[in-house]
């Protein structure tokens, strides 16, 4: 089978560090998903409006070594504790695929006659390949019995955040939510504990932060 790219996603999240770690995590940023070539045509979105949320199939581009191994050390369980790959949603695998579901806000009609989707809760870098995407179905794709394994003792965690206003107010209403969502998360390696400072590139600047007794505080942030 011979796959390529359908679309592209377009959004602030610049590097791999402080994406979020699942889809819907963070809902407040918008990201765009621009098609290549026909795919963007209006038939293709046919129906999609009924809708509220889409499946992503995409790419783990920026991996930058292949898959050499079926376990991996998954960053919540603090690096040292080793799962399958099949358990776990690693960027490390055989294949190199990611899939992600995202809220559909908009379905945009561009001046070319082209369509691109407007959602929210995207986990992509800015750039990255998209394959497929296919309409989240609540009576098939809900299942409210669910159990999560060892994701289930993590799903509440969270940081406390300080940020000076400031530095908050460099960034626009909606980006300052989510970059609060973002930091609360806990952006770094989940076995780095020891305090030291972190950069990232969000929105085109560069933010600063350092972690001690469960609260993040933003350092600096510097436009790129």
């Amino acid at each position: 089978m011979v796959i390529k790219p359908i679309a592209h996603i377009e959004n602030d999240y610049t590097s791999k560090f402080a994406v979020p770690r699942q889809s819907c995590l963070e809902n407040s940023l918008k990201s765009r998903i621009v098609f290549e070539g026909e795919y963007g045509r209006e038939e293709a979105f046919r129906g999609l409006d009924g809708f509220s949320h889409l499946w992503i199939i995409w790419e783990f581009d920026l991996n930058s070594h292949p898959a050499n191994s079926l376990s991996v050390r998954p960053p919540r369980l603090g690096g040292n504790e080793k799962m399958g790959v099949f358990a776990t949603r690693s960027p490390f695998r055989p294949n190199p695929l990611g899939l992600s579901s995202v809220r559909l806000e908009k379905i945009k009609r561009c001046e070319n006659g082209k369509i691109e989707l407007i959602v929210s809760g995207a986990d992509l870098v800015n750039g990255t390949p998209i394959y497929d995407i296919k309409p989240y179905i609540k009576f098939s794709d809900c299942h409210e019995d669910a159990v999560s394994g060892f994701a289930d003792e993590k799903m509440n965690y969270s940081l406390k955040v300080e940020i000076p206003q400031e530095l908050l107010d460099k960034f626009e209403h909606e980006k300052q939510e989510a970059l609060i969502q973002i930091l609360s998360a806990d952006p770094r390696p989940a076995y780095h504990t020891d305090g030291r400072a972190y950069g990232f590139r969000f929105a085109n600047k560069e933010i600063k932060f350092k972690v001690e007794d469960g609260t993040l505080t933003v350092l600096e942030i510097e436009n790129e």
